[in-house]
């Protein structure tokens, strides 16, 4: 059964009659706010590698559920927007709602999509459509609008559907792979970071191989963690915010980087500073399903363009030769990074390494985890070592775009999409109030009421916990803005009718209350109370402001 996420209009009425009609083949989850309805469809599409699909209604429901298409752009997600449109004959009036969306979505490479287009005739659905999937799925996934006149939908037409659309894929020319080669050959200190959409588990299962048979180091971009085996001996870690600072500093000495899939987007590279932009001291190979963002940012060594499902296998052809890599050493203390950077400090009353270490050690080793933006998602990046793709499939959802809000949306889409798995999200207090109504759609279409479990967790300190950081770190005691009044999490949750028990407010209180939540025949929220001041898994507010206010007393 297919799915499709949206909040009704009456500019399409005539697609949800249509969703009525074949009901035993499509189904039509209604939320609650087009945002929420965005991001299921794009975390819909980073599950399974093809376009989640969205539709909502012109003007207001566009620009609502822009916060999905932007993400979807950024992320690199293959993405489906319908947008009802005014009627053809009230067209450039400033008709109700009204809005040009090709200006509003402008397609480009800092646009929010890959290709906008407004369909004018029924004859061409079929054409317009099959377009739209093969421009998300091709190249650099990414989102596509289609916007659907409402007299348009009401035309009659015998327009054939077209065949099921299949990405093309390409495979990197064999000079370049002898290249990679030589250069591998050559290095004495290399890493591989890899990341990106559009792998599949055999690919994945590739690039796997291909990094055992050269013993090379593997970080993981900016949430793609379950690319690599966090489990694996080569795992290096995390390569995004909050990062290792020896794998920073490993990275920063590496004679040779190769970036397989990763766009080498700000959060990756550290502020372009772990690779210097434009041109990297290190040696960089630079592997991309897009052409365009080849050379976009660096003047790499050696670029390649592949899709991500063809670059594992390409790489896996890559014969090193018999015996040690030189670099042995460098791989292992690579490894002893990232054994010591999981070595948590005690932090009390409440302690989120526990809190991540206990989930990972209940939950179900397929279990998605989902999260939005925020300090406390660092706990997760740090703490929770993730599945690799080809093993379970995507266990972790999240924006690279850095959106609130995205974590409880994609939860319920992955919880309704796969019920056989258990779901986690992981959300600050900020993140969470920002889609927290779509608890509603999560009861009303049975997400989490299956095999599988949905849980959502909410970490609860009072506050915009980033900006609050970055506000002590540059006004050292002058905050604004950034204190939260909240409600009681647990009650709203029983409102919405999840189980929720009382809040956890102490680390021994955690477990028995995951065990609740996992017993529970209904959704489970677990509302945990966290001190201002932890306010990162490295430092605290109060360290931050006093590092900030001895740096203003030196500078005056």
């Amino acid at each position: 059964m297919q799915i499709a996420y949206g909040v009704p209009g009456e500019s399409y009425l005539a697609v949800l009659d249509g969703f009525h009609e074949h009901r035993e083949h499509i189904r039509f989850i209604a939320c609650r706010q087009e945002g929420g309805a965005a991001f299921m469809a794009e975390a819909q599409g980073k599950l399974d590698g093809r376009p989640g699909v969205c539709f909502v209604t012109r003007g207001p429901g566009a620009t609502n559920a822009s916060i999905g298409l932007h993400t979807a752009f950024q992320d690199s997600t293959p993405m489906l927007l319908f947008v009802g449109q005014v009627a053809s004959d009230q067209r450039d009036r400033e008709a109700f709602q009204e809005l040009d969306y090709r200006q509003v979505f402008g397609p480009g490479t800092l646009g929010m999509a890959k290709w906008v287009a407004e369909v004018q005739d029924a004859d061409r659905l079929p054409e317009y459509i099959a377009r739209a999937f093969h421009t998300a799925m091709q190249g650099r996934p990414g989102p596509v609008v289609l916007v659907l006149p409402e007299d348009m939908l009401t035309q009659p037409t015998r327009a054939a559907v077209l065949p099921r659309v299949e990405p093309a894929q390409a495979w990197p020319a064999p000079g370049a792979l002898r290249a990679v080669r030589a250069r591998l050959l050559a290095a004495q200190r290399p890493i591989a970071i890899v990341g990106g959409s559009g792998w599949d588990a055999a690919s994945c299962a590739a690039f796997e191989r291909f990094a055992e048979a050269w013993q090379l180091p593997v970080g993981c971009a900016f949430r793609f963690q379950d690319l690599f085996d966090n489990a694996h001996p080569l795992y290096a870690g995390d390569v995004g915010v909050g990062v290792n600072p020896a794998l920073a500093a490993r990275i920063r000495a590496a004679d040779l980087v190769l970036a397989v899939g990763a766009r080498l987007g700000e959060m990756t590279t550290g502020g372009y500073a772990l690779l210097q932009a434009p041109r990297p001291a290190q040696t960089l190979v630079h592997v991309h399903a897009g052409p365009e963002e080849l050379g976009r940012v660096y003047a790499a060594d050696l670029l390649l363009q592949a899709s991500m499902a063809a670059a594992g296998k390409a790489l896996e052809s890559l014969t090193p030769p018999a015996g040690a890599r030189p670099w042995a050493d460098w791989t292992a203390a690579a490894r002893a990074d990232l054994a010591a950077n999981r070595q948590a400090p005690p932090v009390a009353p409440l302690d989120l390494a526990v809190v991540v270490q206990t989930l990972h050690r209940r939950l179900p080793p397929d279990t998605i985890y989902t999260n939005g933006a925020g300090n406390y998602s660092g706990w997760l990046h740090r703490y929770l070592p993730y599945p690799p793709l080809h093993r379970h499939g995507r266990s972790q959802l999240a924006p690279t775009s850095g959106a609130m809000g995205y974590g409880l949306p994609a939860a319920v889409a992955a919880a309704l999409a796969q019920p056989q798995r258990t779901v986690l999200n992981l959300a600050g207090d900020g993140d969470f109030l920002m889609t927290g109504q779509e608890l509603a759609t999560a009861t009303a279409h049975g997400a989490g009421r299956g095999a599988g479990k949905l849980i959502s967790v909410v970490v609860d300190n009072g506050s915009y916990g980033t900006i609050r950081m970055h506000q002590e770190r540059e006004y050292p005691g002058r905050v604004s803005g950034s204190d939260l009044f909240n409600p009681d999490f647990a009650a709203l949750a029983r409102a919405y009718g999840w189980h929720a028990g009382p809040a956890v407010a102490r680390t021994e209180d955690f477990e028995p209350a995951l065990e609740a939540a996992l017993a529970a025949d209904r959704p489970a929220l677990i509302h945990l109370r966290l001190d201002t001041d932890v306010i990162t898994t490295r430092s605290r507010l109060s360290e931050i402001r006093a590092q900030a206010e001895q740096r203003r007393r030196g500078g005056g």
